[in-house]
């Protein structure tokens, strides 16, 4: 399962993704352009002492990305897509996973690009929400369909007991594992 974040414009969402990222095993996706640097401190305090955890790979856009996360799976990347937006698709909780799953989510401020909701249509998730609610945190967003999606495919979960032992790299900068 692959978690991707199109042109993230704040810095503690993406890093609150990043930490989700370490602690379940799934590489982080950020396509450009960025909100934020790398470099960022809020950035690297959202994602604390785990960023040597992370596997985070960063494009320069989207057919960049779309690129290599089609690589990822013998599956055509257009049946592994779930594209996450506030407003119209199933609901997170009545939609399918499979464990080689991409879930796409867009900018803080405008969400995914409407050329890219377009193109696939039908692969529209929404989690639900009241009406009079623009929308949920990206952060937010990010964990609870994470979890979900988890679940829903049977993909399994970490099975660590909770202790915690800093990493040896701990005080490292952010570096992308990958940039394409």
């Amino acid at each position: 399962m692959e978690i991707v974040l199109v042109q993230p414009e704040i810095p503690h969402n993406t890093g609150c993704a990043a930490r989700l990222a370490a602690a379940l095993g799934l590489t982080l996706h950020l396509v450009e352009p960025l909100g934020f640097s790398l470099e960022d401190r809020y950035l690297k305090r959202a994602g604390l002492d785990y960023w040597p955890l992370v596997e985070l790979a960063v494009h320069r856009n989207w057919t960049a990305a779309a690129a290599a996360l089609g690589e990822l799976s013998q599956r055509p990347l257009a049946q592994r897509l779930h594209l996450f937006s506030a407003r119209e698709g199933t609901s997170l909780f009545e939609t399918d996973f499979t464990s080689d799953a991409v879930l796409v989510f867009g900018a803080e401020g405008s969400g995914l690009p409407a050329q890219l909701l377009a193109e696939f249509p039908r692969r529209r998730v929404r989690i639900p929400i009241r009406s009079g609610v623009r929308s949920l945190n990206l952060a937010n967003a990010v964990a609870v369909s994470v979890y979900t999606a988890l679940d829903r495919s049977g993909a399994g979960f970490p099975d660590g007991d909770g202790t915690y032992h800093a990493h040896p790299d701990a005080a490292r900068d952010v570096r992308p594992a990958d940039r394409s």
